[in-house]
């Protein structure tokens, strides 16, 4: 067996679904399809149900779904050590202007611990590129939030926060404990500078096109609040500014955190960040 055709076993028996595999997998459907007919052929069993109903694993495939786990996450494990023993083991994770997230910090000690061999360079960028350089190829993974053109990456969403106007605590909607879109529908928003991605831009800015000043940054977007009155947005769960409050939207879709990586990247370091993204975010 080798261990790329037991890659595709594991993506089908996880996503019981050869079409969301392939997707996954960034290949179509009929080789995968028959990588796993060879599979079963060399193992004298089925592995997998096919019916009108969807996939299915039979008994034998959930022995080998855990045999094949533990034999990749084995095999990632040795090209991590040798890769260190070589001096060669390093990984780029780009972040976006919100590495004070306590899950950020877990998966920091996390990922140290678990590959103290391994430098991890941080590449921190401003709100303009919600991929923190991943699209440019500037970095290995990016620990960022969505909505983005994910063209050609494989992102994997780890939590959601709910989202809220950020405005002045003197602003007559500041006393209010929850707002609509609809009620800032006349305000001044800041805005971010041309060529940045589209569906970012559109998510911060309620779905509709704004005016206001431009802005790049986090601290900017607080200024351009405390000192122009401009309608920002912001989490629920960040303490703002003295001088500013922030008050729930109820019909704004929440922030999506999100691990993103090049889909054709088979980095182990990879892998394992985002297994250890997800239990740190879990908490």
């Amino acid at each position: 067996m080798e261990l790329r055709t037991l890659r595709y076993f594991v993506a089908v028996a996880e996503e019981l679904h050869f079409g969301r595999a392939a997707v996954r997998l960034h290949m179509s459907q009929p080789p995968l399809s028959r990588a796993i007919k060879q599979l079963e052929t060399e193992l004298g069993a089925a592995l997998l149900r096919r019916s009108s109903a969807g996939v299915a694993l039979t008994p034998v495939g959930a022995v080998l779904l855990d045999e094949a786990r533990a034999l990749l996450d084995q095999a990632d494990r040795v090209r991590v050590r040798v890769a260190a023993a070589a001096g060669a083991a390093t990984v780029t994770v780009g972040l976006l202007a919100d590495s004070a997230d306590p899950a950020a910090t877990r998966l920091a000690g996390a990922y140290n611990r678990r590959h103290p061999g391994v430098e991890v360079h941080i590449r921190e960028t401003d709100l303009t590129d919600p991929t923190c350089g991943l699209h440019a190829g500037l970095v290995d993974i990016a620990l960022t939030r969505g909505p983005f053109d994910e063209t050609g990456l494989t992102v994997h969403e780890l939590r959601t926060d709910p989202v809220g106007a950020l405005l002045r605590t003197d602003d007559p909607l500041a006393r209010r404990d929850s707002l609509k879109l609809a009620d800032l529908a006349d305000r001044r928003w800041f805005r971010f500078p041309e060529g940045t991605d589209p569906l970012w831009q559109s998510y911060w800015n309620g779905g509709e096109p704004r005016q206001g000043p431009v802005v790049r940054g986090v601290q900017e977007c607080l200024q351009a609040v405390l000192w122009n009155g401009t309608v920002g947005m912001t989490l629920v769960g960040h303490e703002p500014a003295a001088g500013l409050t922030v008050v729930p939207l109820i019909d704004m879709p929440p922030s999506r955190v999100v691990a993103a990586w090049n889909g054709d990247d088979t980095n182990p370091l990879i892998r394992s960040f985002v297994q250890i993204a997800i239990a740190a975010y879990r908490h």
